[in-house]
């Protein structure tokens, strides 16, 4: 049970100046936190730009208190992601109105209406996948990436012709740069200044994004946001305009670049594992779901979720922590814990085969009510992209190194892109 108390108890951690944790937070990212651990435990105190001074968490006990305690205790850390998503944003909203406006989204991404999208998940892997070249290495990150975008612009936007053209153009830019707006303390004043470019940006997807409304006003169709057009509030209201525009960018920009570099990832672990390869090919879906959780586990591409302490002495495990702290839990430590997972440096899907995570252990995602809205639609989405290679490609192994992390602004992708070497199924199953 959550208790309050005044006396302040912070875990130990370095004492340099704010901009030299930042530097080094901003340099050594992963490799960073886990000397921190080494140092310091596997709970420590950090002061660094965006997020002030902050308690970083990863074990289990506190991960679990941390996302069950009410949002009078902690809620929403409020960083740079309102800025560049919109105030209507789900990383925006805090209290009532995130649950109020929560309630409303997640139906879409459920059940039928998610098994609904597996088409047009399927037919733009088929049609990013007949340009791969036959036996010769390349990166398959980029392909990835265009998957996943015209699939949420298909089933989330509902976009067609002009408009899905319009916004494939824009969108990858504009979510770079927002990308890099939310992690760097950038103001907004000045003359030479990205956001004056994310803010134009901004302007031509609101212009696609009304008249995209506009003719779901007028037609029936299952797209997501032809849903939130339909669906009401208790009251009777529905979601306006600003709400959809901050909504669906949201979607997009959680849901785009995250499960694309997961499927790269996915493919860069596979090349390494040809026995797993093997059995993949004799599988029912039950390996290959328990493959994907796993490459979630050891190369998460996010690696922090957070908090804000909403009220002094907030008591949370062996700390008490002051009102305004962040507390950051660290995905990559708690994943990296032999404690939790045992030989967790080991990539083994087998260790989630016929059995489910649990959900605060297993946290890519992130946890509690503040878990990503699109998580099963992700996960649908990484399911029928690597069936459907596994499927028609032989993904040929490689004894090359593991793909160094690279950091993306927001998510970490393999340096190298995720390279494959594929060869083509003939009708008969083999090369």
């Amino acid at each position: 049970m959550t208790t309050m108390t005044s006396a302040v108890r912070l875990p130990p951690g370095p004492t340099a100046p704010r901009a030299i944790q930042g530097a080094y937070a901003l340099t050594q990212p992963l490799r960073g936190m886990r000397r921190l651990r080494e140092r310091y435990g596997d709970a420590f105190t950090v002061n660094v730009p965006i997020f002030g001074r902050a308690v970083v968490v990863s074990d289990p006990a506190e991960i679990k208190q941390l996302f069950t305690s009410g949002p009078d205790l902690v809620d929403n850390l409020e960083v740079n992601l309102g800025r560049v998503l919109g105030p209507h944003s789900m990383f925006a909203l805090s209290g009532d109105e995130h649950k109020r406006q929560r309630k409303l989204l997640v139906p879409p991404f459920h059940g039928k209406r998610l098994a609904a999208y597996e088409r047009i998940v399927e037919e733009e892997a088929l049609r990013e996948f007949a340009t791969w070249p036959d036996g010769t290495a390349f990166a398959t990150l980029p392909s990835m990436m265009r998957i996943t975008l015209n699939a949420i612009l298909r089933a989330v936007f509902g976009a067609e012709g002009a408009e899905f053209a319009e916004l494939r153009a824009l969108l990858p830019p504009f979510v770079t740069l927002g990308s890099r707006l939310a992690v760097a303390p950038i103001p907004k004043k000045g003359r030479f200044n990205p956001w004056r470019r994310f803010e134009r940006m901004r302007r031509e997807y609101d212009a696609i994004v009304d008249r995209l409304i506009a003719k779901a006003r007028g037609e029936a169709k299952d797209d997501v946001l032809s849903m939130m057009l339909q669906t009401r509030y208790d009251d009777g209201s529905g979601l306006g305009r600003d709400e959809i525009a901050d909504q669906l960018l949201t979607l997009l920009t959680a849901g785009h670049e995250t499960t694309a570099t997961t499927l790269a990832w996915a493919v860069e672990r596979l090349r390494r594992h040809p026995a797993l390869l093997d059995e993949l090919r004799e599988d029912d879906g039950t390996l290959l779901d328990a493959t994907i959780l796993e490459v979630q586990r050891t190369r998460p591409v996010i690696d922090l979720t957070a908090r804000q302490v909403k009220q002094d002495g907030f008591r949370l495990g062996r700390w008490t922590l002051p009102k305004g702290y962040a507390v950051l839990v660290s995905i990559a430590l708690i994943h990296d814990d032999d404690a939790v997972f045992p030989r967790a440096a080991t990539f083994d899907p087998h260790r989630f085969a016929g059995a489910r995570p649990d959900l605060y252990q297993w946290i890519p995602f992130g946890g509690g009510t503040r878990r990503c809205l699109g998580a099963a639609f992700a996960t649908m989405e990484m399911t029928v992209v690597l069936r459907t290679l596994l499927r028609d490609f032989t993904l040929v192994p490689t004894r090359d190194p593991d793909e160094r992390w690279h950091s993306r602004g927001v998510a970490y992708a393999p340096a190298k892109g995720g390279r494959a070497v594929v060869r083509r199924r003939t009708t008969g199953g083999e090369q």
